[in-house]
């Protein structure tokens, strides 16, 4: 299984992925890889050729009017909109899979643990709600990594 925090940190909540990721315990086998992608799209891209069984993405999501409320939710990666060849400049999770796809690859089942944003501006460090949501999506990851291994 693979866990992947993604976003910048350079922009405010964007970096709720990797913030996450510092604090989600490494485990002691190696059948899970904990990883911190920050804007390393492409990275992901070519780890996910590996042939992983699943992944939990950890990522900012846009605000519907609450930030700090983390959602979990399984991929629906049949409705991705249609991206087309390799895209090296992109962490956007579609630009990710299509990626993926083009280099010829399948994505696992992936569940993602998403955090809705209060603000993206330029900036370290998250905004107060969001901070206060880590440990709850830590939890997260934890549940969907459980929810993973029993298929």
């Amino acid at each position: 299984m693979l866990i992947a925090g993604i976003g910048n940190i350079f922009l405010g909540d964007d970096g709720f992925g990797p913030e996450v990721i510092n604090h989600v315990p490494c485990p002691d086998n190696d059948t899970v890889c904990v990883t911190d992608y920050g804007i390393r799209g492409m990275h992901l891209a070519y780890d996910l050729m590996d042939g992983w069984d699943g992944l939990v993405l950890v990522d900012a999501i846009p605000t519907r009017g609450a930030p700090g409320t983390v959602h979990v939710f399984e991929a629906d990666l049949d409705t991705l909109p249609a991206t087309s060849g390799l895209d090296a400049h992109s962490m956007d999770p579609g630009a990710v899979f299509a990626s993926l796809t083009a280099l010829g690859g399948t994505a696992p089942r992936t569940v993602v643990v998403g955090c809705e944003v209060r603000t993206v501006q330029d900036g370290i460090g998250l905004s107060e709600p969001v901070s206060a949501a880590v440990p709850e999506a830590v939890r997260a990851v934890a549940d969907a990594l459980a929810m993973l291994r029993e298929g």
